[in-house]
């Protein structure tokens, strides 16, 4: 596999040319259709997963078969190091949403890395930090009883994830989802996350234009009445 295509991943960006030639030589490269699942939940993991094109979601299924989505990654995203690192089996199921392009990496050379490539740990300190920040927050929306306020609270993280300003029209997020999605990530009824939807169209709070979702900043920083 080629080097370039590695030099845009975060997790190798502090690398060099002749260190990201090593490494891509000991990538095995994988491509995934639409809902297919890459990695199945209670695995044990061997290998690291980077994202090299497409997006993934994150899922576990409760014993009734609802599927709750923990997280979602895109290009330049990775995932499967966990269990590389405490050697127990994978926490939840790793679906592709879209056709993606994987490349994988084995136990033995992310190790390699890992002692030998100083730069190559602290990036991955970081990004496991940021995920762990992301997590608490997480955790932060399925404490809410009210629905509008859980909404707004995936809102709020979305923007800081995917959020990109844009003149005159707001806050757009990158990522698609569906109200599905929304209800898998918020622990609601997909009927409720409409109804919440709807009522935040009507406030000029949030804004479609087609599957793109635009947030309204004032939205995002009004404290939430209880009462609404």
């Amino acid at each position: 596999m080629s080097a370039l295509l590695l030099r845009d991943i975060a997790l190798f960006s502090s690398l060099s040319d002749d260190e990201l030639g090593q490494i891509s030589s000991k990538v095995v490269l994988k491509k995934f259709k639409k809902n297919e699942v890459i990695l199945h939940e209670e695995d044990t993991g061997g290998f690291m997963y980077i994202i090299l094109a497409g997006k993934v979601k994150v899922i576990q299924v409760t014993e009734e078969g609802r599927e709750t989505i923990l997280a979602f990654h895109k290009t330049g995203d990775f995932f499967g190091e966990m269990s590389l690192i405490d050697g127990k089996t994978v926490p939840a199921s790793v679906v592709a949403i879209e056709s993606s392009k994987v490349a994988i990496v084995s136990r033995k050379d992310f190790y390699s890395l890992l002692f030998v490539q100083e730069k190559f740990i602290v990036q991955l300190l970081r990004i496991l930090c940021s995920r762990l920040r992301e997590a608490y927050e997480r955790i932060q929306i399925l404490s809410f009883n009210n629905a509008a306020q859980r909404m707004k609270m995936l809102f709020i993280m979305l923007a800081e994830m995917y959020g990109r300003q844009e003149p005159e029209k707001g806050i757009r997020l990158d990522i698609r989802l569906t109200h599905q999605n929304m209800a898998d990530m918020t622990g609601i009824a997909r009927e409720t996350v409409t109804r919440v939807i709807n009522k935040a169209q009507k406030e000029k709070d949030i804004r479609f234009e087609g599957k793109v979702i635009y947030l309204n900043p004032e939205y995002l920083k009004r404290d939430f009445d209880i009462r609404r």
